[in-house]
């Protein structure tokens, strides 16, 4: 599960304190309901626009899994090291076509345990076109890089539904909640977090079908 921990006023925070404890309360109730939890984190520069202090509060963290490192933002192959350092998995957060020269020049393709490809057409590259040509665009680099690891496909607003989708027929990852968008594949406002996963399980159902015809 992808988390972002708030403090007591509702901000986003990487502080330690606040991330352990929120990690540590959400492992307890997994393992109280019996599903295992990989829980992952976001590395944002928006939280914390100091790199370096965002490095040390890192290096702090305990109970964390993985978390997204974004290549579009400053000093991301810092991050990856100190994450690396304290045996902290790398999820990287590809957000267009343009960023796996970033990818390629850093290093650290080898050494990662996920690539997310998140694509949308709103920040930080504004993309236009189809989206799913746009990961078709994404995938083949990452193929012909030589990447093995695994993927997570998912989108923002309206590309939500169709990189869902897409993540099921090519048998990656994906996710859906309110931060990608609150509506579900219908248009209607979802209700709930729980609401988004409900639809997304039946549409993987319904892919599954249409292949065994």
């Amino acid at each position: 599960m992808h988390l972002h921990v708030r403090d007591k006023s509702g901000a986003e925070t990487l502080d330690p304190a606040a991330v352990n404890e929120t990690c540590g309360q959400v492992r307890d109730l997994a393992a109280e309901v019996g599903v295992p939890a990989e829980i992952g984190l976001t590395t944002g520069e928006w939280i914390v626009p100091d790199l370096a202090s965002r490095t040390a509060m890192i290096r702090e963290w305990e109970g964390v899994d993985c978390a997204t490192v974004n290549l579009s933002e400053r000093g991301f192959e810092r991050v990856m090291q100190v994450m690396l350092d304290v045996g902290i998995g790398i999820d990287v957060g590809l957000w267009a076509p343009v960023e796996m020269d970033a990818l390629l020049a850093s290093g650290f393709l080898s050494h990662v345990q996920r690539i997310s490809i998140e694509l949308a057409a709103g920040e930080p590259y504004y993309l236009s076109g189809e989206p799913l040509a746009l990961a078709q665009q994404v995938n083949d680099a990452l193929d012909t890089a030589g990447s093995a690891c695994p993927r997570l496909t998912h989108g923002m607003n309206d590309w939500t539904w169709p990189l869902v989708a897409d993540a099921f027929r090519r048998g990656h990852h994906t996710r859906v909640g309110f931060e990608d968008s609150v509506h579900m594949p219908d248009g209607a406002k979802a209700q709930s977090n729980a609401h988004l996963v409900q639809a997304a399980l039946a549409l993987h159902a319904s892919i599954a079908t249409s292949r065994r015809w």
